[in-house]
């Protein structure tokens, strides 16, 4: 009895000093949802209330994951800087896009230096069979021309810091070797949407499903646009005239796959990592029977 008390007592110290880190986490949570609505003008009161009303649920969901003893679908939230460099990335994406369309209606210094580091950087990987231009060319025919720049600029720049937050995060897990940095790794905690009691061997499901996520992850770029163009002609097509609309869909493109990317190179690190484990063990094994003989 005492010691089950105990227990208790201690998870709950846990969750409170967990607590200060998910409140700022949830601060900054909120920051990105409404990030767009106040730096653009013109932002309806409707538009304002669903913004409120999903970054409140953004906030709630945030400061549960993260204060809980175990998260239910965050992963690898006891293995920074993962989810550090997925939120940054996201965050930059917003950011940029939202200051590069702040610049429209209300022109500045920033606005200008954003617009033309965009429309730099969407010439450049605007390439034949490129993302960028497959995200152009998925807008319907007819469309304003100054349009179909603002929707390369902004491919462009949001698919580049994409592809810098991959590179980073790949030398950051040579460097650091992460995400053992000192401590032990809780697979359970880190990885609460992979079951660990399925059946098989877990090295091989780790690498397959890390195999798969680095597949999705290089393919998803090029598949979402013609998927876009697939619903448009079936059912209503997506309404990119609005700079919200834009802002969301092309953060999600260029993020959605940089974040499966990610996820499918630290499944295979965990599954190497778990893999140098065993034969650690294995040899340690061999070397204490031989040494009874």
């Amino acid at each position: 009895m005492v010691a089950g008390a105990a227990l208790v007592i201690r998870g709950v110290d846990a969750v409170f000093l967990r607590l200060p880190a998910a409140i700022v986490r949830a601060i900054l949570v909120v920051m990105l949802v409404v990030m767009p609505s106040a730096l653009l003008v013109g932002s309806g009161n409707d538009a304002t209330q669903v913004v409120v009303l999903v970054a409140i649920f953004a906030a709630l969901f945030t400061l549960v994951e993260y204060c809980a003893a175990s998260p239910s679908l965050v992963e690898f939230r006891d293995a920074p800087p993962f989810n550090r460099m997925r939120f940054s990335a996201l965050f930059a994406m917003v950011f940029c896009l939202a200051m590069i369309f702040r610049g429209y209606d209300n022109p500045s210094h920033l606005t200008v230096l954003f617009e033309t580091t965009g429309a730099a950087i969407g010439k450049a990987i605007d390439f034949p069979y490129s993302p960028v231009r497959l995200m152009v060319q998925m807008m319907p025919a007819g469309s304003d021309p100054a349009l179909l720049d603002r929707m390369r600029d902004a491919a462009g720049l949001s698919y580049l810091i994409g592809l810098f937050s991959i590179v980073w995060f790949i030398m950051l897990l040579r460097l650091h070797r992460w995400p053992r940095r000192g401590g032990a790794f809780n697979v359970w905690i880190n990885l609460p949407t992979f079951d660990l009691t399925a059946g098989g061997d877990v090295v091989m499901r780790l690498q397959r499903d890390g195999r798969i996520n680095i597949l999705l992850g290089v393919l998803l770029p090029f598949l979402a646009p013609a998927v876009v163009k697939l619903v448009a002609v079936f059912a209503a097509p997506i309404n990119l005239d609005n700079p919200h609309t834009l802002i969301w869909t092309v953060a999600a493109w260029a993020f959605l796959p940089a974040s499966i990317l990610m996820r499918g190179v630290a499944l295979t690190r965990v599954a190497d990592m778990i893999q140098m484990q065993r034969d650690k063990l294995r040899d340690r094994a061999t070397a204490a029977a031989l040494a009874g003989y």
